[in-house]
């Protein structure tokens, strides 16, 4: 089993629920499950670029309260950031939303229902660029992360790939 380096220093008895549901396996098999339908090579996955991932995570948590902020990676590496609410009750109370890697990339691979392979594009005012950086071709790794922003229980999760996608003009495969 892959083994994610989770870099938290405080654990409250939801985010230690929450880290002992990360499974990097998991985070594989849902990226390979999308990369499947296209035909393209499975990724496997890297504990450097989890370990960049897990630092990016960390940093989003305690400099831009868990906001989604991509980082500069200047062609090293591509990036997919994907970002939790609480779960917030009628009394007030918020809780951690249980959030498996699973549905974070199933997020990204849903957007396949607004890319248009033909003419390489996107619906109009819909995103697309999650879902053709998980089957990108060249794509061979993958790290993943999140970090918990225990104050407000929201959470922000990251993806590095290796070799990056995306590349404008070009088709994902």
């Amino acid at each position: 089993m892959i083994k994610h380096l989770l870099l938290a220093c405080c654990f409250t008895p939801a985010l230690a629920a929450q880290a002992a549901a990360f499974d990097a396996d998991e985070m594989l098999a849902a990226h390979n499950r999308w990369r499947k339908t296209v035909n393209v090579a499975p990724l496997t996955y890297s504990s450097t670029l989890a370990a960049s991932a897990q630092e990016w995570a960390n940093h989003l948590k305690q400099n831009n309260h868990c906001h989604m902020q991509h980082s500069k990676p200047d062609g090293k590496y591509g990036e997919n950031l994907f970002w939790a609410s609480a779960l917030r009750w009628s009394d007030g109370r918020s809780e951690l939303q249980t959030v498996s890697p699973k549905q974070v990339v199933d997020d990204w691979g849903n957007e396949r229902a607004d890319y248009h392979y033909k003419d390489n594009s996107c619906t109009k005012g819909k995103m697309c660029g999650h879902y053709t950086q998980v089957i990108w071709s060249t794509t061979s790794t993958v790290g993943c992360a999140f970090a918990v922003c225990e104050d407000s229980h929201e959470q922000v999760w990251v993806c590095q790939y290796q070799t990056p996608g995306n590349w404008i003009g070009k088709k994902p495969y």
